[in-house]
């Protein structure tokens, strides 16, 4: 299953701010420019993994807010919850990648 452009782009649209405002892919640019060194895949794993769940930990206080009347935007809401849904469904398709590719080299002769 190959992962459409359109949905990559709304991934890395929802999850491209941090909590400074620069997106991922500009920092990890300019530290690849600036000759700093590069992340490793733990590391870029487990910042996205701590991305996705900042995500659905805003959506559960937004989810409380709004369900407490203290907050009665409901458009901000929706679009929260749709980040939070995209932003799992990747992580669950990229976790489903990475299994495949385990269970391909288990099956490799050395």
């Amino acid at each position: 299953m190959a992962i459409s452009p359109i949905a990559l782009n709304a991934y890395r649209s929802a999850m491209g701010q941090t909590q400074g405002g620069m997106s991922i892919q500009k920092q990890v640019e300019g530290a690849v420019g600036s000759g700093a060194s590069q992340t490793g895949f733990v590391d870029t794993l487990k910042n996205s993994v701590a991305e996705v769940n900042a995500e659905q930990l805003k959506k559960d206080r937004m989810v409380a807010s709004f369900a407490t009347g203290e907050n009665q935007n409901v458009h901000e809401l929706m679009i929260q919850l749709q980040k939070a849904g995209v932003a799992m469904s990747m992580t669950s398709a990229v976790r489903g990648k990475v299994l495949d590719m385990y269970r391909e080299l288990v099956k490799m002769p050395f």
